[in-house]
């Protein structure tokens, strides 16, 4: 099946990370995934949520949104929907994965997600993106001696395959998103799985399609993580 922009089925749109994309936080980043395009940033603030007060513990939290025109439709400024919600919560676990908590002392890093533009895929090119804001972030901390070392456990990417005319396709962009059978988003740390969302949406699917879109998944990952790190050495 020809794929809408040429690509081939386990092909990867172009991916762009750009770092110090602004001026003022302490980590930023804009992505671009083919024509998806989220500004990502990290802010490192001397607190931490009451609950954790005492427990030497830091914290990593996210927010995410999408302005008003960065879909084909204008939507309302400042609203927060139940789907914005949950990714932000996705976003959040995501990043905490990859940090040791324990060794940031009584610390928080904001992650915020901003979509400038969407085609298929911003909840997992905001992960992807923001892993490296983060990191740029605890570097900060570290020059601040808020933090003796970098407290990471690994890199942290994501990605969407999906079922699409009963082929498996890796990183869906929008018109292959809504036309999915089966649709996917896939969080790893390293060669460990974050988290895996998955829902037939016009068909069930077995055993064997998972699997094949679970690798599919991983080769896509390994790829953006190859591209972090790329990013990071500059």
């Amino acid at each position: 099946m020809p794929r809408s922009d040429g690509r081939n089925n386990d092909q990867l749109r172009p991916v762009e990370i750009t770092r110090n994309y602004l001026k003022h936080p302490e980590g930023s980043v804009l992505i671009s995934t083919g024509d998806t395009k989220v500004i990502c940033t990290a802010t490192v603030e001397e607190n931490i949520p009451g609950w954790l007060n005492g427990s030497g513990q830091g914290w990593v939290t996210a927010e995410y949104g999408m302005l008003p025109r960065a879909t084909n439709d204008r939507t309302g400024r400042n609203r927060v929907t139940g789907r914005d919600q949950e990714i932000q919560r996705l976003i959040g676990r995501s990043l905490r994965a990859a940090v040791h908590m324990d060794r940031m002392g009584e610390n928080t890093i904001k992650i915020d997600c901003d979509v400038i533009q969407a085609d298929g895929g911003t909840r997992t090119a905001s992960i992807t993106g923001a892993y490296v804001a983060l990191i740029d972030a605890l570097q900060y901390m570290v020059d601040m001696d808020l933090t003796p070392d970098l407290p990471l456990r690994g890199n942290v990417g994501a990605v969407s395959v999906g079922l699409v005319k009963d082929e498996c396709l890796l990183d869906l962009c929008y018109v292959e998103d809504v036309a999915a059978q089966v649709d996917m988003n896939i969080v790893m740390l390293d060669d460990e799985y974050v988290e895996i969302q998955g829902t037939g949406e016009h068909s069930t699917f077995d055993r064997k399609t998972l699997d094949e879109l679970l690798d599919l998944a991983k080769k896509g990952i390994g790829e953006l993580i190859t591209i972090q790190n790329k990013s990071l050495e500059s």
